[in-house]
């Protein structure tokens, strides 16, 4: 239900055409929110029959012409709605995390070079978030919009931080589990299942 929702949010920010969305889901709201053109092209067609948004008319109609996108009343009423509405957090669910806890079972090899090849893209995320923050939010820049703005940029910032200290630690959790075992980290001795009773 959330993709609807981050195109109005796109549209009031600035009304655009499809491929103009496409783009800034490939850059800015790709960054927390991901759709593929498909999807966008897609949803532009239901919220228009939703009578959510509208197309905008052309100031010279020509065939081909990129149509235009507006939010009408009733979509901004949906996404304010949707804004206020309690939400629960989603539970993680990260395949890295599941391949580590297999890993316990059945040996770590391989995962060593994933795990390094996992931190080198956070840091790369992470520098680019910090070189956002840097060019949008120069001292000053406080209005109430850009205030929310930096703050999910802020969330970005600090989850590739997390990511990046945590793979750090566990490139050198699996050091140590390495020197203690240097002939490929063999899996866990299997722990006895406590009876049921």
């Amino acid at each position: 239900m959330s993709l609807p929702h981050a195109i109005l949010t796109a549209l009031l920010e600035r009304p655009s055409s499809g491929l103009e969305l496409t783009r800034r889901f490939d850059k800015s709201i790709g960054y927390f929110w991901s759709a593929t053109h498909q999807q966008i092209y897609r949803e532009l067609g239901r919220l228009e029959a939703e009578g959510l948004i509208r197309t905008l008319p052309a100031e010279q109609p020509a065939r081909g012409q990129r149509k235009n996108y507006d939010v009408l009343p009733a979509g901004r009423a949906e996404l304010a709605r949707w804004t206020a509405a309690a939400q629960d957090p989603k539970p993680q669910r990260d395949v890295l995390l599941l391949r580590l806890r297999a890993a316990a079972v059945v040996g770590t090899a391989g995962l060593e070079a994933d795990l390094h090849r996992h931190l080198e893209l956070h840091r790369r995320q992470l520098a680019e978030y910090r070189e956002i923050e840097l060019r949008d939010f120069p001292p000053g820049r406080d209005t109430p919009q850009d205030r929310l703005r930096h703050l999910v940029l802020r969330a970005g910032i600090d989850l590739e931080t997390f990511w990046t200290q945590w793979l750090t630690h566990a490139l050198t959790e699996l050091a140590a589990l390495h020197a203690e075992d240097p002939h490929g980290h063999g899996p866990a001795e299997p722990r006895e299942r406590p009876a049921d009773g």
